[in-house]
């Protein structure tokens, strides 16, 4: 690879700002800070693999940031990769932070502001790809700068001894080899976002599920409190009320008719119960969070059909007759086409 470019014959007072120049000159502009004091030495060797810039980076621990003043002096914007070889580098864009070892794989838009910190002496090999060239949106690119790639994980295993190679050897292609290599790597690259981006989908799905399942706990755990509420719930799993309902509308049920339903099957199942001395209704209703006796008696034969105390009549009647016990509906049966309430009861047997 050529040409190289190494602090060694430089005074050991004016060798960080002379990789600073170094950077922007083979990469991008950015601003550079020794980690250590004393002399810096540091390596870069960079080339050309027909639309891509490739480098072989080595030097001592430092910290590099991109701003958004050195966006605005750049001409053209890249997406970078890079393939740690040795040593660590740690990566701060978008709001994620991530540590790279040797062996993995990192990425970052230099379109964005971000942060690259090398906290011992390492080694990289970095290829900086077109922005242009990607035909990504920015919302795809965004699934993957900022993050570190192990190089076990799908299409980076591939990707990562091939770059590796491709740097290392970058002046002995020719240039037909190395237009087609270079739509190569763009290839690669774009499939490993596609590849992220499922990833992703299917942990935030997962994640979804678990933070779903985690409220129904709580709302079950706070059936008897009347000021339950989307408010109170979204503020105890710290996310928005917004978000919260976006979270139940693949459940098919808003939150508060959740709070409603469930409150009505636990009423439901304590009526139900043959008990020597038997609860109030209202006491019951009370219990499971409802504050309002008529409202309560209101919604419940909306939802089941009966009142609360002809559903407990009923249930005393066929305990009386010797049959199975009533089986609570899983969910109140909906209203009639013609707006009535639906007047079945469910037994077992």
């Amino acid at each position: 690879m050529s040409p190289m470019a190494t602090t060694a014959a430089v005074p050991e007072n004016e060798q960080l700002a002379y990789w600073s120049e170094v950077l922007a000159g083979t990469r991008v502009p950015m601003a550079v800070t020794s980690r250590d004091e004393g002399p810096f030495a540091g390596r870069i060797t960079t080339a050309r693999v027909g639309y891509l810039r490739v480098a072989s980076v080595e030097a001592d621990a430092y910290r590099a940031g991109r701003t958004a003043s050195h966006i605005a002096r750049s001409a053209e914007q890249f997406v970078g990769i890079g393939v740690q070889v040795s040593g660590r580098t740690t990566i701060s864009q978008g709001g994620r932070r991530v540590d790279a070892g040797p062996g993995d794989l990192f990425v970052y838009d230099t379109a964005h502001p971000y942060f690259l910190d090398h906290p011992e002496p390492f080694s990289v090999r970095i290829v900086h790809m077109p922005r242009r060239a990607l035909g990504l949106s920015d919302a795809e690119l965004r699934g993957v700068t900022g993050t570190a790639i192990g190089a076990g994980q799908g299409c980076a295993a591939v990707l990562m001894p091939f770059l590796t190679t491709l740097v290392d050897s970058a002046d002995s292609y020719s240039p037909s080899a190395a237009g087609r290599l270079a739509a190569s790597v763009i290839d690669l690259f774009v499939t490993m976002v596609a590849e992220t981006a499922r990833a992703t989908d299917t942990e935030e799905e997962s994640s979804r599920g678990h933070l779903v399942a985690r409220i129904r706990d709580h709302i079950d755990r706070h059936l008897g409190d009347p000021s339950l509420a989307p408010e109170g719930i979204a503020k105890a799993h710290h996310i928005s009320v917004r978000y919260l309902h976006r979270l139940f509308e693949d459940e098919g049920i808003t939150v508060g008719r959740l709070v409603q339903r469930r409150r009505l099957e636990e009423c439901a199942r304590e009526l139900g119960r043959g008990a020597r001395v038997a609860p109030t209704v209202a006491s019951v209703a009370q219990r499971w969070g409802f504050v309002n006796p008529a409202h309560f008696s209101r919604v419940f034969r909306g939802a089941y059909g009966i009142s609360p105390r002809e559903w407990r009549s009923v249930r005393t009647a066929w305990n009386g007759e010797g049959s199975a016990p009533f089986v609570v509906p899983e969910r109140p049966l909906p209203p009639r086409a013609d707006g009535a309430a639906a007047r079945r009861v469910d037994v077992a047997g």
